[in-house]
């Protein structure tokens, strides 16, 4: 975790006085009459995360043309709604840790958690309203209801057992990627406003975001509980089908199928269940495959900022999908 604070101190260098205006947006929109929601609210900015998606929309701002009093403030927003979403994931998947920290559903239990969750979106959507920009405003409106059909996605096919490489990709695009690709975007309106640069941006955030999942999926099988912050297995235990289970199901033997099959319909999946897991998936090839499209992910990515000139600003977010190549959380 202190080689990834590193990194991103390096990749946001460029941007640090912009990032002090878009912090000031962000706490003024957290702000309320209720005593409680202004204690929720300081739990959530005393345990921030790294600040990904609204350091995207400043430097494609950047990039794009000069940041206006928008860009911030949309960067706001952006930060605001991925907040809500992450409240309203861990009271649907129990989860009792967000960024090394007891998460809001176990602190203040899940209807507290739910209607916080509701209080920050709706805060978002007025908050966009004040931009006086239908473009943002209409773009964070299709973002919201992509996440929310994303999820329902991922739950419907662990019930079914019926996820395909074609409809994984399909929803980890609606359940991570749109919301980075409309980060990257924000950035493009807010400041040049033009279409190509939109579309550069879209690009650029929708393959940086495909990448960015599917690195968090390896961390849910392969990954250290003190540096991500949450439970290993917690979506193996949910039986969420991800990439590199889904290819090894297309390489294994009838023996192994039955195996999987088996581990994951018991209701209480042990150490040594997880370790089999993951030793059938590693032989097959299902984490080397997963790293492969991390890899062709990444490199769409750059060649979407292909037609900018350098600069600080296009190299931190050239840095940027190497973080997330790299990051250990």
């Amino acid at each position: 975790m202190k080689s990834d604070k590193k990194s991103l101190q390096r990749i946001t260098r460029p941007i640090l006085d912009d990032i002090k205006l878009f912090e000031v947006e962000f706490k003024n929109a957290l702000k309320s009459d209720v005593t409680l929601i202004n204690m929720i609210g300081r739990y959530i900015i005393f345990r921030k995360g790294k600040f990904i998606r609204p350091i995207l929309t400043i430097l494609a701002s950047r990039v794009c043309g000069e940041p206006s009093l928008n860009s911030y403030r949309a960067a706001a927003m952006i930060e605001l709604l991925h907040i809500a979403t992450l409240i309203h994931d861990d009271v649907v998947d129990e989860a009792e840790k967000r960024r090394g920290f007891p998460s809001i559903n176990r602190v203040w239990k899940n209807k507290i958690a739910v209607l916080m969750g509701d209080f920050i979106l709706s805060k978002t959507l007025i908050n966009m309203v004040g931009l006086k920009d239908f473009a943002a405003l209409q773009l964070i409106a299709n973002t919201s209801e992509k996440l929310a059909a994303g999820e329902i996605l991922q739950i419907e096919k662990s019930i079914s057992g019926s996820m395909t490489e074609d409809v994984y990709y399909d929803m980890i695009y609606q359940k991570t990627a749109s919301l980075i690709s409309t980060c990257c975007e924000l950035g493009a309106i807010t400041s040049s406003g033009k279409d190509k640069d939109r579309m550069a941006m879209i690009n650029y955030g929708t393959k940086l975001g495909m990448a960015f999942q599917i690195k968090d999926d390896l961390f849910d099988i392969l990954g250290n509980e003190n540096s991500t912050g949450k439970k290993i297995g917690a979506d193996v235990k949910r039986n969420m089908i991800t990439l590199p289970l889904i290819y090894a199901y297309q390489k294994i033997n009838k023996s192994e199928n039955r195996k999987i099959k088996s581990i994951l319909s018991q209701k209480k999946k042990t150490k040594t269940d997880l370790n089999d897991l993951k030793e059938i998936i590693d032989r097959v090839g299902g984490f080397s495959y997963a790293l492969q499209k991390i890899s062709e992910f990444n490199d769409q990515a750059i060649n979407a900022l292909s037609p900018y000139p350098d600069s600080p600003y296009k190299k931190s977010m050239v840095d940027l999908i190497s973080f997330n190549t790299q990051r250990k959380g």
